[in-house]
């Protein structure tokens, strides 16, 4: 039999913005947390990435306004009613949350001769994206809020955080403990686009062209 427990965090999972209460988070979740996401397979048992806990209010107040700053740059791209719609999202809760979590991508990791990724060059950032799953669904368990925030230049975030520029910073994740969790996806609840069926997804034997 399935586990439900498992099924259920998968479902409860949300990108959280609005929800943080800036309550401390307990060291011991905190590790279990960061255990889970270490614990994530990885092409060549490469284990190519890293985490930056970010709690200084100063450096998080400049990632904020960088942030800020690329909202207005995507703003400018849209037509008027997609305006109107994305006025309305929240994109980050960087000040809100307790800390942010910064999960970087090190292709030197493992040598030149990674075991699985001479075909697939991206294989290693998969891994750092498996990391990023376990990291979000152990936060779940621990009725922590997580919210990827992706709004932002890598070349900045390096500059910031003192990251080199062989390491790619592949997420600025806000965690925290929350006052409640939305039902739905805030990008389905407020309007920005509808859930997909799995039942689009699925192709027989060939993939199909022209699903959306």
């Amino acid at each position: 039999m399935p586990s439900s427990d498992l099924y259920d965090l998968i479902y409860r999972r949300r990108d959280v913005r609005s929800e943080f209460n800036g309550e401390p988070i307990q060291p011991d979740a905190l590790e279990r947390v960061l255990a889970a996401a270490h614990a994530a397979p990885s092409v060549g048992h490469s284990q190519p990435w890293d985490f930056i806990l970010v709690r200084d209010r100063q450096m998080r107040r400049q990632f904020q306004q960088h942030v800020e700053s690329e909202r207005e740059v995507f703003d400018q791209s849209l037509d008027p009613s997609r305006r109107e719609t994305f006025s309305r999202i929240k994109v980050e809760g960087i000040m809100e949350s307790t800390l942010g979590i910064v999960v970087t991508y090190d292709a030197d990791r493992g040598g030149p001769h990674v075991l699985g990724r001479h075909a697939i060059a991206d294989a290693g950032l998969y891994s750092v994206c498996l990391c990023i799953q376990n990291l979000w669904l152990a936060a779940t368990a621990e009725s922590l809020g997580i919210g990827w925030v992706s709004f932002y230049r890598e070349s900045f975030l390096q500059e910031l955080l003192g990251i080199p520029t062989s390491v790619r910073p592949v997420a600025w994740l806000c965690v925290g403990p929350v006052s409640r969790v939305q039902e739905k996806p805030d990008l389905e609840r407020l309007g920005w686009r509808q859930k997909r069926p799995l039942h689009d997804a699925i192709h027989a034997d060939r993939y199909q062209p022209g699903r959306d």
